[in-house]
């Protein structure tokens, strides 16, 4: 049974737009990429480097792929942390607190880059809001200039709410992994062998 509303051949729709829509996606998400400044991209990879550890935080979509990168980290054998899990250590100085905040601004953002500020920690930003309160906060800020939910619908997407920010996160956050694997001399067997086994 269809629900309301639905079209009446919806596989046929799907079929005839799925193709020219993935197409759509990948360019703009490219597009967001493509106006990244590789000088922010070069900080944070050396503050990353610098670190004692690095403590990752995000919410939402944008904060599994937060989670996706502590991952790759620990991959590459880096000290690593998702804030608010129950083995997360204290942070202090000489470490690295980075935080996806796409809108710049939150309570409970704000709280956690306030508290690892007051810790003595670099707060690194990734973000598509650099003026906004979070951003204002941190040592280190990286633009990735795509729609999010403080931006009016459509203005900067034909995708809805902050779904091309989510995108290229996860592009960009592959490609620290790849530049910080490169930059550590990491191949991939090491990793590999880093990797869980029990899954």
């Amino acid at each position: 049974m269809s629900r309301p509303g639905a079209a009446p051949d919806v596989a046929a729709g799907v079929r005839a737009a799925f193709p020219d829509l993935c197409r759509r996606i990948v360019a703009e998400i490219d597009g967001v990429l493509a106006a990244i400044e590789p000088d922010q991209v070069a900080a944070l990879v050396e503050a990353i480097l610098a670190a004692r550890r690095t403590f990752v935080y995000g919410a939402g979509r944008g904060g599994l792929v937060m989670r996706g990168l502590a991952m790759r980290l620990m991959h590459l054998g880096l000290p690593v942390a998702v804030v608010g899990e129950m083995t997360t250590p204290p942070i202090g100085p000489s470490d690295v607190l980075l935080v996806n905040s796409a809108k710049g601004a939150g309570p409970t953002i704000e709280a956690i880059a306030r508290a690892g500020r007051a810790a003595g920690a670099t707060l690194a930003v990734i973000t598509a809001q650099p003026q906004a309160a979070v951003p204002a906060l941190a040592e280190r800020v990286l633009v990735l200039p795509a729609q999010t939910l403080a931006d009016a619908e459509g203005s900067r997407s034909f995708q809805p709410m902050g779904s091309a920010y989510e995108q290229a996160l996860w592009v960009l956050c592959d490609a620290l992994a790849a530049l910080l694997q490169t930059a550590l001399g990491q191949d991939a067997e090491t990793m590999r062998a880093r990797h869980t086994n029990l899954e």
